[in-house]
């Protein structure tokens, strides 16, 4: 089946009733904006009032209280001038978001950007933008509740490790591995458990925690001059500590993958990309020495975490099969482990050589 045969379209009567809530002017194009989820339709924009992306939320992301939660936070965020696609309110109530039938609308100023290249750079400045957003949120009191949870010490986690097994039973790629496939699943556990009890251990459930952005990864940058431009998702935000965040982006942002084929890809992670990432983080953002020992232990829980939940829910990870996938996960977790120490030496260096900003 073709990609544009798997994505959600919109209707052209709903289209012209979700479009007449706004006040765009003269819509001079209309054109699909084939990113993110296939399960949630969006279209570019073009009027003489400028252009636009319009989106709908995809099924389960479509909760109106954690829709208006992310919507008050990226206002917020707005506010503070921090760099993001604006939402576009309502023509007469003001409202952030559109709703017809079953379905909820958000309406985006359109900002053109590339994506991320790798370079150290852009990598820099995605940590830059993490810190700068930490500093826009510090004190960010939300009128509604947040989600709860994240990726450290979660339930939620285990029980998905734990249907990994059987929810792979009967793959083509399962056949005839199915001791392979119950010990892989047994050691990635393990190794989760592991970490959460050294994180325990290192006392992070009493360090501080504010509202953080929770999604950190190169797909929702955008760039202009090898400059974020723009940060997208705020569907994960909630309040953690958040080195959770920190440990996150330099994870999503050193990972070295390849082709669609993880068991090619290589064990190790860029530590130069690491690094980069953590100096751009303290440009706007203050580091206690004694946090850099927990960044790769949460590392570990995030791929894991990252990894066992859609490998669970649907037995891949977007088109990659799942066994596949995590016998590569396996083996990233075990460098992280091997080159712990070495790891924590090089944030340590970078803490030394730049003093931070104040927040």
């Amino acid at each position: 089946m073709s990609e544009d045969r798997e994505r959600a379209r919109f209707a052209p009567d709903e289209l012209a009733i979700v479009l007449s809530h706004y006040d765009l002017g003269t819509i001079a194009a209309i054109e699909p904006f084939k990113r993110g989820s296939r399960k949630s339709p969006k279209v570019h924009i073009k009027s003489s009032r400028g252009e636009f992306v319009l989106k709908r939320r995809a099924p389960g992301r479509d909760d109106p209280v954690k829709v208006a939660f992310s919507h008050l936070l990226q206002n917020h965020l707005a506010r503070k001038e921090f760099p993001l696609p604006h939402l576009i309110a309502t023509r007469r109530h003001k409202n952030s978001m559109v709703r017809y039938q079953d379905w909820i609308y958000e309406l985006f100023v359109f900002v053109p950007g590339e994506p991320y290249s790798q370079s150290i750079i852009e990598t820099e400045s995605a940590g830059e933008t993490l810190g700068l957003c930490h500093q826009c949120l510090t004190d960010y009191e939300p009128d509604y509740t947040p989600p709860l949870g994240g990726y450290h010490d979660s339930d939620a986690v285990r029980q998905a490790l734990n249907h990994v097994p059987t929810r792979l039973q009967g793959h083509d790629s399962v056949t005839g591995r199915e001791a392979e496939l119950l010990a892989t699943t047994q050691q990635v556990f393990e190794a989760y458990e592991a970490a959460a009890d050294a994180l325990r251990d290192a006392g992070i459930a009493d360090w501080p925690e504010q509202v953080v952005h929770g999604d950190w990864h190169p797909g929702n940058m955008l760039y202009r001059d090898q400059q974020v431009v723009a940060v997208i998702d705020y569907d994960s935000a909630r309040v953690l500590p958040w080195i959770t965040d920190l440990a996150n982006g330099i994870l999503q942002f050193s990972i070295v993958a390849g082709d669609a084929n993880p068991d090619l890809w290589p064990d190790h992670f860029d530590d130069e990309r690491a690094v980069a990432f953590f100096r751009g983080f303290l440009k706007n953002h203050k580091v206690d020495p004694d946090y850099l020992k927990v960044i790769p232990l949460l590392m570990q829980e995030a791929i894991i975490a990252e990894s066992a939940l859609p490998i669970a829910t649907i037995g891949s990870f977007g088109r990659i099969q799942g066994f596949t996938f995590l016998r590569m996960v396996k083996r990233k977790i075990q460098w992280l482990c091997d080159h712990h120490d070495e790891w924590i030496d090089n944030f340590r260096h970078v803490l030394e050589e730049q003093t931070p900003a104040e927040e």
